[in-house]
């Protein structure tokens, strides 16, 4: 064998797992599809990381309005928590596990109030075990999580607002 046959043998092999998956309806995840040209985002709160990544995540497909009544449609922000709890303990009382929590409360309407998206919640939780000698790196682990749980929230509430129809 040649080794330009073996060449082509090695590029077909190399291409089989794509094909594979191409038939399998397995698509990478790309933005979604909104159905609407401009959105405003309010209640936030101040600096929020949340708010942040999801206004990137926004304007890459709709216009991010500043004022609520120039929008379309508005994102409403009820309540964003962050929350950190022992859940536990060593028998000398020692922190062992630690359960992060991210919680988003939002609804959507339009600028005349009419509801798109009711009064709605996303939670994700994780949990962390501790061990007091290496805080230090447990606290940067909690952090990458909370930005993994936000990234997470902000598709899950553009998936959301891609099933918003106007008309």
């Amino acid at each position: 064998m040649s080794s330009s046959e073996l060449a082509g043998r090695r590029r077909w092999l190399a291409a089989l797992p794509l094909l594979a998956l191409a038939g399998c309806g397995f698509e990478l995840r790309r933005a979604a599809d909104l159905q609407f040209q401009s959105i405003a985002l309010a209640g936030f709160p101040p600096r929020s990381p949340l708010a942040e990544e999801l206004r990137v995540a926004l304007e890459r497909t709709v216009q991010v309005k500043a004022s609520p009544d120039q929008a379309q449609v508005i994102l409403q922000a009820l309540s964003e928590e962050r929350l950190r709890r022992a859940v536990a303990f060593t028998a000398s009382g020692q922190v062992r596990d630690i359960q992060l929590r991210l919680r988003l409360k939002y609804r959507a309407q339009t600028p005349a109030q009419r509801e798109l998206i009711p009064d709605s919640q996303i939670e994700l939780i994780r949990e962390l075990s501790f061990v007091e000698s290496k805080a230090l790196g447990k606290e940067q682990e909690a952090q990458d999580l909370f930005r993994e749980m936000q990234s997470d929230i902000v598709l899950q509430v553009m998936l959301r607002l891609s099933a918003i129809r106007l008309t």
